[in-house]
């Protein structure tokens, strides 16, 4: 077995939570404020005194770029201090989404002045930002999972844009977005760290494919990388993209993350006979290695219902073999860690938290899901165990 070189990492624990905080148009039109209506903005005291028996000492937050920059170019962040001083309280490290998904009433990524507002968003925020944390380690992701936000606006007719066909001329919108906003971080602060959170799918032809059906997967798969391409300048390098962009490399891995290309039909990930054309995550995980070569963090992952505790040991196991093979990955996010309901249907819950929502009490009121918590705490057990060493500055469990 290798035995890994620990890297330093800058996160205050290898576990995090992942609180839901899209602010984004859904597919009625009508903006869904998650932070509020999951009740993470007022009970963050109470959430982040629930991680302590799982010693989560780092969260994925999101400043709500709509609620923030409510006329162009004028910010109230006072909510987000409002977080800070929380996390402060907890001694909880914030990782910031500055674009989860939503953009205000005014703009979309087609819109000519996208990226200039959206830079400017960038420098404000690290204006703020170090006006009240002068010394803290900043990590920021500009732009959340550009791969899905494209497709669901320019595809699907999902949000904003509402287009149809139109997926790489809005993925092209944002990445020329974010590029520009990762530059004016940089020029903000030049150590601030940069977290890309993008999906990482599996796409496969049919069986029995044809050559043409083949390729056509092939070429599929293959675009899951285009958002984390251009930013690093491999593509589109008109858009000022750079290696040096690249900072720590995320990777969102869900239940559906691997299709047959052109269908619905999904790759079951726990079936008694498994689909020969599944991929195990640790084989996904270790080609997006190879092809970055940085380090690296599961940034969302969960699973919806009664199935929860399994796949929280299956993704424990997979990121345990990475770990043995000494690769670089710095931290598993349970995503969400307080349940949500749906984008489009605001009754229907998904139940894939580690706390489920009871809706009759005030808050909602938070209700451990138990057979979770002892399977998290099981699965950090495994990758302690995975690695001996704990890394620099992060903890394990």
């Amino acid at each position: 077995m290798a035995i890994p070189t620990p890297i330093a990492s800058p996160f205050r624990s290898f576990w995090w939570g992942g609180y839901e905080c899209t602010d984004q148009l859904n597919a009625f039109g009508h903006r869904v404020d998650f932070l509020p209506l999951t009740g993470h903005l007022q009970l963050i005291d109470e959430d982040y005194t629930a991680l302590n028996p799982f010693n989560v000492r780092t969260v994925r937050e999101g400043i709500r770029w709509a609620q923030i920059e409510k006329t162009p170019y004028h910010y109230d962040f006072s909510t987000v201090k409002t977080m800070l001083d929380a996390g402060q309280r907890h001694g909880i490290q914030q990782v910031w989404d500055l674009c989860h998904f939503g953009y205000p009433d005014d703009l979309t990524p087609l819109h000519p002045l996208f990226a200039r507002r959206f830079a400017a968003l960038c420098r404000a925020f690290v204006d703020f930002y170090r006006s009240v944390r002068p010394d803290d380690v900043l990590i920021v992701t500009p732009i959340n999972e550009v791969s899905f936000i494209s497709w669901l606006g320019g595809d699907a007719r999902g949000t904003s844009p509402y287009c149809h066909h139109q997926g790489w001329d809005v993925k092209y919108g944002l990445m020329r977005a974010y590029i520009e906003g990762a530059h004016a971080l940089r020029e903000a602060d030049p150590t601030i760290r940069m977290l890309s959170t993008e999906p990482l799918v599996h796409i496969v032809p049919p069986l029995h494919a044809t050559p043409r059906e083949r390729r056509w997967a092939r070429e599929a798969h293959d675009n899951q990388f285009q958002a984390t391409d251009i930013l690093s300048g491999r593509m589109c390098p008109e858009l000022g993209g750079r290696e040096e962009l690249l900072d720590i490399v995320g990777f969102n891995y869900y239940y559906d993350n691997q299709w047959q290309n052109g269908t619905t039909n999904k790759l079951g990930w726990n079936d008694d006979v498994p689909d020969p054309r599944w991929v195990p995550l640790r084989n996904l995980l270790r080609s997006a290695h190879k092809r970055y070569r940085r380090p690296f963090a599961l940034t969302e992952t969960s699973h919806p219902g009664i199935d929860r505790p399994i796949w929280l040991r299956m993704i424990a196991e997979e990121c345990a073999a990475i770990l043995r093979e000494g690769l670089p990955l710095q931290g598993i996010c349970l995503y969400p860690i307080i349940d949500r309901p749906d984008w489009d249907h605001l009754d229907q819950w998904h139940q894939s938290g580690l706390w489920d929502a009871d809706l009759a009490q005030p808050g909602p009121a938070r209700v451990l899901h138990q057979p979770s918590a002892e399977a998290l705490l099981a699965a950090q057990a495994v990758i302690t165990e995975a690695v001996p060493i704990r890394q620099p500055r992060a903890v394990l469990v």
